[in-house]
C-alpha cells in the first residue's frame, strides 16, 4: 500500500492516466481540420499536459528512431540520446512538465522567414512543406544558414526549430516518423496523440514557458 504522505502529483498524474482522464489542450477534436492547398489532411502530435508525467521515453524513442547506426552492416535503432530529439520535455516548477515539438502550422512562420527565393520548378523555398507527409523540411543545398526560420518560430510559435552549431542550418523540425511517430507510440501514459489538427487554433502562445504559465495557474493557482 502506498504512503499517502509521500502521494505527489506525479503519483495522481500516473492513476489519472491509467483511469484515462485529461484534457487535450493543443488537440483540435471538434473543430475545423486543416487542408492543404492540394486538400491533404494534415496530422500533428497533440498533448494532453494532465497525462505527461516527464519521463522523457518521447525522447529517446524519436531519438532512437531518428538517428540509426550501421551495426555489422544492419541498420538498427540508435541508442536514443535525447539531446538529438525532435521533441523536447521541458521541466518547471512547480511540478510542470511540457513536452514540445513542431506544430505543423497552418501558416508556418518559419516557410515566410526563409529568405531563399521560391525554385522556379517546385515552388519551394530553401525550407518548404512536404507534398506527402506535409511535415516541414529544409533543403540543406539551398539553405544558407541564415537562421531567420529559428528566429520566426522562436518569436511566433515556441522555438522549436534548433540551428545546427556548425552550420547553422534548421534542426528538429518534426517529421513525424514517417506517418507512425514513435513518441507517441512510446508514451507509456498515453500523454500523446497524433490527430488531425484544426486550421483555428491559437498558436501564439505554444512557447512551453507560456504553457507552463497557464497549467501553474489551473494546477497550483500560482501566478507567475
Amino acid at each position: 500500500m502506498e504512503n499517502k504522505s509521500n502521494y505527489s502529483r506525479r503519483h495522481f498524474l500516473r492513476d489519472l492516466a491509467l483511469g484515462g482522464g485529461g484534457l487535450v489542450i493543443l488537440g483540435s477534436l471538434g473543430f475545423k481540420i486543416f487542408k492543404s492547398p492540394d486538400g491533404k489532411t494534415i496530422k500533428a502530435i497533440s498533448v494532453n499536459f494532465e497525462k505527461c508525467a516527464g519521463c522523457r521515453t518521447c525522447e529517446m524513442a524519436c531519438s532512437a528512431f531518428n538517428h540509426r547506426e550501421i551495426i555489422d552492416g544492419e541498420e538498427v535503432f540508435g541508442l536514443g540520446n535525447p539531446n538529438l530529439s525532435n521533441i523536447k520535455v521541458f521541466h518547471y516548477n512547480p511540478d510542470v512538465d511540457v513536452p514540445s515539438t513542431c506544430a505543423i502550422c497552418p501558416d508556418p512562420p518559419c516557410i515566410e522567414a526563409c529568405v531563399i527565393s521560391p525554385d522556379l520548378i517546385t515552388g519551394r523555398k530553401a525550407l518548404y512543406r512536404d507534398s506527402e507527409t506535409m511535415v516541414i523540411k529544409n533543403d540543406i543545398e539551398r539553405c544558407i544558414g541564415c537562421m531567420q526560420c529559428a528566429k520566426a518560430c522562436s518569436t511566433l510559435r515556441g522555438g522549436v526549430i534548433i540551428p545546427n552549431p556548425e552550420t547553422h542550418k534548421p534542426e528538429r523540425m518534426c517529421q513525424l516518423c514517417n506517418g507512425d511517430p514513435q513518441c507517441v507510440k512510446h508514451c507509456p501514459f498515453g500523454a500523446l496523440e497524433y490527430i488531425e489538427i484544426a486550421d483555428d487554433r491559437d498558436l501564439k502562445n505554444l512557447a512551453p514557458s507560456k504553457i507552463a504559465e497557464k497549467l501553474m495557474e489551473q494546477w497550483y493557482n500560482y501566478n507567475v
